[in-house]
């Protein structure tokens, strides 16, 4: 088919014309043609669309031309009719305007008039009062209750729509052809697009549901609107989860999951199982990640409805638990518990196998689905603590209901209860190191620069068996129980070797006297004996078996029924071991006063480490835990110290038997110099009684006989004392000894008789400065801690050089 332009069709159709009827081109109406040069681009182009063909020409002319003269009469109509509506328009504007100046002159008029007649007197000022004060108010609240009520109109149309898109999408989804969404084997694409694509737009109208939700819960006075709504979309997802998680473990079935179980028995080495998800590949991976997606952007918007719904606000913790997780686990969990059950009696073999498979698909887990919750923007959210989570509480779940409950019913029996003992702690052992082992799984996710506290704390979540317990007190006191009396076994034993009460030997060494003396922090520094350090160790291993327990309250119960108890069974042996020790003022033992020193050695001990663990982050944590108003055995201590009770106990043990060692020392002193202080009482009549001696070559000074004996004791309990007790504690000995035998020499009647004699101001002088040098290894000064007894000589020597000023 020949194409012609539009200048030759009009060239051709002027000539035809021409020859058909000549005398037409010398016709001035008839018109005529124009020129295809007059003609303008867009004009050329439109006949060019028209006109291809002479055949063209014929056919299309007519109707083009009768098209023409329509749509021109139109648009003459059109244009008459603009100019009618200009003409009204202006008239309407003129008149308004005219309007508008009358009303403004008259309102001018009035604010004139106003201004002369309004006053606090006239009626124009009441009526102005009642128009500000009663009716502007009162308009003012019905426009704001219209707004409200529109506003509320508005919401619910809103909200309909929105749940009626999101029926009609489950609807849809719900009643699509029979078979799985997202399976890979479906010969149907377009009906998996289809659901996919309902499914898709489901979850977007949940997600307008609950930003509209968020809005409305803004308006507490709506909120049986917003009941209502949840109501329906409750329902819509009671339909539309089960389909969803249907879909997805059918197709979980047709990726050949889950894999079989390795038939070697679990005490041979096991060779790592094969898994699907690692091999998938094209389509296969394309429907899971789509399935994988939809099913965290339904419990996405499920944990938001559910938050919204308790009123929760502010931090939250991470709930790592995913669905699509836990869709994997659920078909494992059969194939373990065939296993499990087997090996009841033999619960190693358990804890093997379920560390076995976490080991083994947890590098799989974290290459492929991390990257899809990355995508779906699930942020905190770990496909590796998912995973581990979901296998720890399959675990658990299997160890609660065939193990533990068992073991709880026979603890009941008096001829079971050894037997269970036993079989008890051999669990808790085995779970103690599977949680450690599940924790080095994860360790590798953790921070490089976070402390070992951090990284257990952050992964004790959910990943620990000792969960178990959160949910059952019952089993919590029954394990307390078995623990303490574990505890109380040992350290029983502890106590019967001959060396429990012993310092490694080193109490005997005797050390300068200096300030470094007094940093004390290591056993060996307090000297305290070997049971203090058997008894603290014990109570930390107690504290470490449920320091992966997730929840803090059980964790705090637990540590109260078994470690702090512990402690006070300690503190009654200590407190025994004490008035077993018999110390007389008349002949102290010193091997009394040694096993006294080692029991106070070993309450400072104790007392400053437990000190140190109640600055530890996780005491602090549950003593606040245990101050909280919702805590029903709210702690009403305002102390913020976990062992506070137990320090203050200690403290009282170790200050009373310091008292009662200084109070007979104090009274053996006393009971010796009874007969120096008779004699010097009469000094003058019985001086011959008195001899001198010679108490050192160093020191140039003569004491009574009477006044050595009760040196001689008190220095070598001094040196004994020493020796045998940690250095604070034998600082405050010695000063208050000091402060003691100061009071007692101020207050006797030593200096009654001797006042204004000079032998006897002479001795006194001599015997205190001889009772003075007995504290002299211990400080530079030791006449300072005598302050009376100074004041006693001072004024005695102030007496005699009076005395003698008067006999001259």
């Amino acid at each position: 088919m020949r194409f012609f332009s539009a200048g030759f069709l009009l060239s051709s159709l002027q000539s035809r014309l021409q020859m058909e009827d000549p005398s037409s081109s010398s016709s001035p109406s008839t018109p005529c043609l124009p020129k295809p040069s007059d003609l303008s681009k867009h004009q050329l182009s439109y006949l060019n669309q028209h006109f291809q063909t002479h055949q063209d020409l014929l056919h299309k002319a007519p109707p083009l031309h009768t098209s023409l003269r329509t749509h021109s009469s139109h648009l003459d109509s059109h244009l008459l009719h603009l100019k009618a509506t200009l003409t009204q328009r202006t008239v309407s504007w003129i008149r308004r305007s005219f309007s508008a100046k009358t009303a403004l002159h008259n309102i001018d008029i009035s604010l004139q008039n106003l201004s002369l007649v309004t006053s606090q007197c006239g009626s124009g000022w009441k009526k102005l009062q009642r128009v500000l004060g009663t009716e502007l108010p009162q308009l003012a609240k019905e426009v704001k209750q219209i707004e409200t009520i529109h506003s509320y109109l508005e919401t619910t149309l809103q909200l309909e729509a929105l749940v009626g898109d999101l029926e009609d999408a489950v609807f849809c989804f719900v009643n699509c052809h029979s078979g799985k969404m997202f399976s890979a084997m479906l010969s149907n694409s377009s009906n998996s697009g289809t659901k996919q694509e309902k499914l898709l737009q489901a979850i977007k109208a949940l997600n307008d549901l609950e930003v509209l939700a968020g809005l409305v819960k803004l308006r507490p006075q709506w909120h049986h609107l917003l009941k209502s709504v949840d109501a329906r979309v409750d329902k819509t997802l009671a339909v539309l989860r089960p389909q969803v998680f249907a879909d997805h473990r059918a197709l979980l079935a047709s990726l050949g999951w889950p894999p079989k179980l390795s038939t070697l028995k679990i005490e041979s080495e096991l060779s790592g199982l094969s898994n699907p998800l690692v091999s998938m590949q094209g389509e296969k991976r394309k429907s899971y990640s789509d399935s994988f997606l939809a099913l965290c952007a339904l419990q996405h918007i499920q944990t938001r409805r559910e938050n919204r719904q308790l009123n929760l606000s502010g931090q939250k913790e991470c709930i790592i638990q995913l669905w699509a997780i836990d869709e994997l686990v659920s078909p494992i969990a059969s194939r373990m518990e065939y296993h499990f059950s087997k090996w009841v009696d033999q619960p190693e073999f358990i804890f093997e196998l379920a560390y076995k498979i976490t080991r083994d698909f947890i590098v799989g887990v974290d290459d492929v689905l991390q990257p899809l919750i990355d995508r779906a923007r699930l942020i905190s959210y770990s496909a590796k603590e998912a995973w581990v989570s979901s296998m720890v509480q399959l675990l658990s779940e299997f160890l609660a209901k065939r193990i533990f409950s068992s073991l709880a019913e026979k603890y009941q029996e008096k001829q079971m209860k050894s037997e269970v003992i036993l079989s008890w702690l051999h669990l808790i052992d085995l779970i103690v190191l599977f949680d450690k082992r599940i924790q080095s799984l994860l360790s590798s996710e953790t921070s490089l620069f976070s402390t070992e506290l951090e990284r257990v704390e952050s992964l004790s979540g959910n990943t620990s068996v000792l969960m178990i317990f959160g949910n059952r007190p019952d089993w919590l006191k029954i394990w307390a129980k078995i623990e303490l009396k574990n505890a109380c076994n040992k350290l029983k034993t502890d106590l019967k070797d001959e060396t429990a009460w012993t310092v490694d030997g080193k109490e005997g060494a005797e050390l300068p006297f200096d300030t470094q003396h007094f940093l004390i922090s290591t056993r060996e520094d307090h000297k305290a004996p070997l049971i203090a350090e058997s008894a603290l160790r014990i109570t930390w291993e107690m504290v470490e078996r449920c320091q992966t327990m997730p929840v803090i309250l059980p964790r705090l119960q637990f540590i109260r029924l078994t470690a702090v108890r512990f402690l006070w069974y300690f503190f009654k042996v200590l407190l025994v071991h004490c008035k077993r020790t018999e110390i007389t003022p008349d002949n102290p033992d010193d091997e009394a006063l040694v096993r006294v020193c080692g029991s106070i050695n070993a309450a400072k001990y104790i007392e400053s480490k437990l000190r140190q663990w109640s600055d530890d982050v996780n005491f602090l944590e549950m003593k606040l835990a245990e101050k909280d108003p919702s805590n029903q055995r709210k702690d009403k201590n305002t102390d913020y110290n976990f062992f506070g009770e137990e320090i203050q106990s200690l403290s009282e043990l170790a200050t009373n038997w310091l008292m009662e060692i200084i109070s007979v020392l104090l009274r053996q002193f006393e009971n010796l110099s009874w007969e120096y202080v008779q004699k010097m009482k009469l000094y003058e009549q019985q001086l011959e009684d008195l001899a001198p001696v010679e108490i050192s070559a160093a020191v140039d000074l003569n004491i009574s006989v009477d006044f050595v004996e009760p040196l001689d004791a008190l220095r070598c309990h001094l040196i004994l004392l020493r020796m045998t007790l940690n250095a604070t504690d034998f600082l405050d000995l010695w000063r208050s000894l000091a402060e003691g035998l100061d009071h007692f020499i101020s207050c006797s009647d030593i200096t009654c008789r001797i006042q204004f004699f000079d032998g006897g101001i002479n001795q006194f002088e001599t015997d205190m400065q001889a009772l003075f040098s007995v504290f002299q290894p211990f400080c530079v000064r030791p006449e300072a801690f005598f302050p009376s007894t100074r004041e006693i000589m001072k004024l005695l020597k102030m007496k005699k050089r009076k005395r003698q000023s008067i006999c001259r």
